[in-house]
């Protein structure tokens, strides 16, 4: 089972409490020998993921959507973004340098194309700006690609 990751950054406090026990779900659901967890690694749902298909023995592939990408992410998170990248069986590449939405969006098409199924921690509102949640999940289902929604109930985000 080949899982990819998509999802809203900036989630705090109890609503990133039951996220993460959603993702955790979700993960051990389908673990098994053949689990391969597929993200871009970002600080939120993608780190969180990567780190469940790891400890459920799964293997990890790392979506990049720029050379300057990991610069574009909080810095707090560095550590633990190079912590996962090197855990990485594999590291696919849109070959684009800047950081940008469309660089997002571009790797997260790449994601999409490597799923077997796509889980969304999404909260159903449209995108914030270019290549978000909604984008994603819009690109997954145009494609055939099934997804599933991860959201707690009565969650708002702020």
């Amino acid at each position: 089972m080949r899982l990819g990751i998509t999802g809203h950054r900036g989630l705090t406090g109890t609503i990133a409490q039951q996220v993460r026990v959603l993702l955790a779900e979700a993960v051990a659901a389908r673990a098994g020998s053949d689990l391969v967890g597929i993200s871009c690694l970002a600080d939120g749902p993608d780190a969180w993921f990567a780190d469940l298909v790891l400890e459920h023995g799964g293997r990890l592939e790392a979506v990049i959507p720029a050379s300057g990408y990991r610069g574009s992410l909080p810095a707090w998170h560095h550590e633990h973004y190079d912590r996962l990248l090197a855990r990485a069986s594999e590291v696919h590449e849109t070959g684009l340098a800047d950081s940008t939405s469309e660089a997002h969006m571009a790797g997260s098409e790449i994601l999409v194309g490597l799923a077997d199924l796509v889980l969304a921690v999404w909260d159903g509102l449209p995108a914030r700006g270019y290549g978000g949640t909604a984008d994603v999940v819009a690109y997954a289902e145009h494609n055939g690609l099934p997804v599933q929604i991860l959201w707690p109930d009565g969650a708002v985000r702020s």
